[in-house]
């Protein structure tokens, strides 16, 4: 999926969640409460919240709404959509006093996640954010009810004292995933677990191969409350689309018998007899099917979340370490494994690249990594029955020379230049 780009300077990293979609509301406290040293240090968490996340029509589009005396909308969600474009809105907000209207400011909120006008898309997820020192002068219960009842996910954070059940209250539930209380020269403490739980709150695949992946999602039904409606095609082929029905306690289905490199458009559809809900939408790329022996080029860059986490403990050795190569080995190579799939990346980062070592050999070599950098590695053993083990290690390249050089971390033993992982 492409960012669709407006003039403006790109800061930070890639996103790293480019198949994320959804309207994101910020609800920012601008009253006299709050001090100008405050309102600077809030800007700057915003923007750094952001700053991993893509921007478009088809991707996160975002807005900000001030609680005053009188609600103001700072902007509207289609009016940036570029990183670039997006911090430097966020950083060049002026905070503009009055009164903590929190209600009104809500009642606001409310009619702009679901107006055209400014920019709302229909059948997205709604996700709001309200940061606040705690204190409203008007009633926040019903308006905050209304908000969620129309399938908004609330996150709060306040940074100041507040009133936890008034607050918890608020909050999406559960509060303790939703609600976080923080000092305002403490706030890149909750950055990324917020950043994560904003991004959570979707349908999101992993497990990724060249001819499957499993779809996650949130409960957002029960069996007695309705039932899914799974769609699925390859982009620009709706003819071929399939659909399945899904009785309302899954949170997880294996798409299968798929195409490899093959980009897919994926929608969840909850059917409640409760209330509306917006349905669930993503777009997920299967692997290239080719098999690596012993060396060659590896897959394009994609996030950690994306493929299995290690389930079985073994053995990885890691030898050779060079300014940009590392050797990995590992043991042992029963004739039951059919392949290996290697994954590799920096920490700390979320980019890793596959490479896929046929079933006959033990090792590989990787190569083009950054000197002096340590790298999380993942080997996999692919069973020829379908079933999957793998185990990691850490792995520190040299700094400049080209010598073998151990790499330290908590449960792996340094044995002479190599890596062991055990249980």
């Amino acid at each position: 999926m492409h960012e669709l780009r407006q003039p403006g300077t790109s800061y930070g990293p890639r996103p790293i969640a480019p198949d994320l979609e959804g309207d994101l509301l910020f609800l920012l406290d601008s009253s006299g409460s709050v001090s100008y040293y405050e309102f600077s240090r809030v800007k700057e968490f915003i923007a750094d919240l952001l700053k991993l996340f893509a921007f478009g029509p088809h991707d996160v589009q975002t807005g900000v709404v001030h609680i005053s005396t009188t609600p103001t909308m700072e902007f509207p969600f289609d009016r940036y959509l570029s990183t670039g474009a997006v911090q430097h809105a966020i950083r060049s907000i002026q905070q503009v006093m009055g009164d903590t209207n929190t209600g009104k400011a809500l009642s606001f909120a409310k009619d702009m996640l679901f107006s055209g006008k400014a920019g709302a898309r229909a059948d997205v997820p709604k996700v709001m954010v309200w940061v606040t020192d705690g204190f409203s002068t008007d009633d926040i219960s019903q308006p905050m009810q209304l908000l969620k009842d129309m399938g908004v996910t609330v996150f709060i954070v306040s940074t100041g004292r507040g009133n936890y059940l008034e607050l918890s209250a608020a909050a999406s539930q559960p509060p303790e995933k939703h609600l976080h209380f923080v000092d305002v020269d403490d706030l890149t403490i909750i950055t990324k677990d917020l950043r994560d739980s904003i991004a959570a709150k979707r349908l999101r695949a992993t497990d990724i191969s060249t001819s499957s992946f499993r779809l996650i999602w949130p409960k957002f039904l029960t069996r007695e409350t309705g039932y899914y409606v799974l769609e699925y095609a390859p982009t620009g082929d709706p003819r071929r689309k399939l659909t399945k029905q899904l009785t309302g306690d899954h949170t997880s289905f294996l798409v299968s018998n798929l195409v490899p490199q093959t980009t897919y458009e994926v929608a969840l559809i909850p059917e409640s007899n409760e209330r509306y809900m917006p349905p669930q939408t993503t777009r997920v790329t299967t692997l290239e099917g080719k098999t690596k022996k012993g060396g060659g080029d590896s897959s394009p860059s994609r996030s950690w979340s994306s493929f299995p986490k290690p389930i079985s403990p073994a053995r990885v050795l890691i030898s050779d370490s060079r300014p940009h190569s590392i050797r990995v080995s590992w043991a042992p190579t029963p004739d039951s494994v059919s392949a290996y799939q290697v994954l590799y990346g920096p920490l700390p980062g979320n980019a890793v690249k596959l490479v896929e070592v046929d079933g006959s050999l033990n090792s590989t070599i990787l190569d083009d990594l950054t000197a002096n950098t340590t790298y999380l590695v993942t080997v996999s053993a692919i069973y020829k029955s379908g079933k999957e083990k793998a185990l990691s290690a850490k792995a520190c390249t040299a700094e400049g020379e080209e010598v073998s050089m151990p790499c330290t971390g908590t449960k792996f033993g340094d044995k002479g230049g190599r890596v062991v992982l055990t249980n």
